[in-house]
């Protein structure tokens, strides 16, 4: 996997974590062909499904059969999906059309168990185990560090406790770490003590941002990572989904359009498909409940 560049932005699109908490079921059809609509604008990753227990996020039990069918060797667009246990794992890795496996990792005890159904410690050996299957069959491990910017449960929370864990994980062979705002909350003076201290003492790493927001919340969590060293963001047409662990009223994701805005006005060239992008939003708007 390429990684991106000092000054590069990489774009994930995120139609899985737009999907996962969607009650009613979507049928497999009408993901396919949201995703074929994706695969055509020329994100870098598209994150598309994931391998975990269908009683936990059922909406999800069918991405084997998404991945089968999608329209995937005719885009240069790299697939990701989410893994939570060694058995996901490897049947992710199975798929030649996976390029990358994404595990949520928590610096919050309370969900990583809530997530993963582990503790951290034992996630921690498993990110171990994910990076020799990743090096085996040739895929990019993606690790997630869910409450990056701040822990609602009470437990504690610092850059420093951040720092720890990247070194950690930096020294096992972890190339990107793509810190989440799981519930919506962070504020954007945590947002940007986070990335400049991290890219400035791992600059080897490529730091992500998946943040949820709001409606009126959007601009400055982009503005705050963006201007301390992020450039790779998790986004979602419209800010469909949310993550259904949390157990809170679920915020939006970060909207690809309103991210898009953003750029465009930082001067950031895009390698989109605009007219492929206009086709996917009118699409989605028929492809999610309203």
């Amino acid at each position: 996997m390429t990684l991106t560049k000092k000054n590069e932005v990489h774009l994930v699109e995120c139609p899985r974590d737009a999907m996962q908490g969607i009650h009613a079921f979507i049928p497999t059809e009408k993901k396919i062909t949201y995703i074929n609509s994706l695969l055509r604008i020329g994100f870098d990753t598209l994150d598309v499904g994931s391998f975990v227990s269908p009683k936990m996020v059922p909406q999800m039990r069918d991405t084997h059969e998404v991945l089968e069918k999608i329209d995937w060797q005719n885009s240069k667009t790299q697939l990701l999906t989410i893994v939570a246990n060694e058995r996901g794992a490897r049947e992710a890795a199975k798929f030649q059309q996976v390029s990358c496996l994404g595990y949520p990792f928590s610096i919050s005890e309370t969900f990583q168990r809530r997530n993963t159904n582990r503790s951290i410690g034992e996630s921690f050996y498993f990110v171990h185990d994910l990076l020799e299957l990743c090096d085996k069959h040739g895929k990019t491990a993606v690790i997630y560090l869910s409450m990056g910017f701040g822990n609602p449960y009470g437990e504690p929370w610092s850059v420093a406790l951040l720092e720890d864990w990247a070194g950690r994980m930096t020294e096992r062979g972890v190339e990107i770490i793509s810190l989440s705002d799981t519930i919506g909350s962070s504020k954007p003076e945590n947002i940007s003590e986070v990335f400049t201290s991290l890219t400035k003492n791992y600059p080897e790493v490529v730091f992500g941002a998946h943040l949820h927001t709001t409606p009126q919340t959007w601009h400055e969590k982009i503005d705050a990572a963006y201007k301390a060293g992020c450039r790779r963001f998790d986004s979602a047409i419209k800010g469909y989904g949310g993550c259904p662990m949390a157990m809170d009223d679920l915020t939006g994701n970060m909207p690809t359009e309103k991210l898009l805005s953003y750029l465009t006005a930082a001067q950031q060239t895009s390698h989109l498909n605009m007219l492929a992008f206009e086709s996917a939003y009118n699409l989605a708007m028929q492809t999610f409940p309203a």
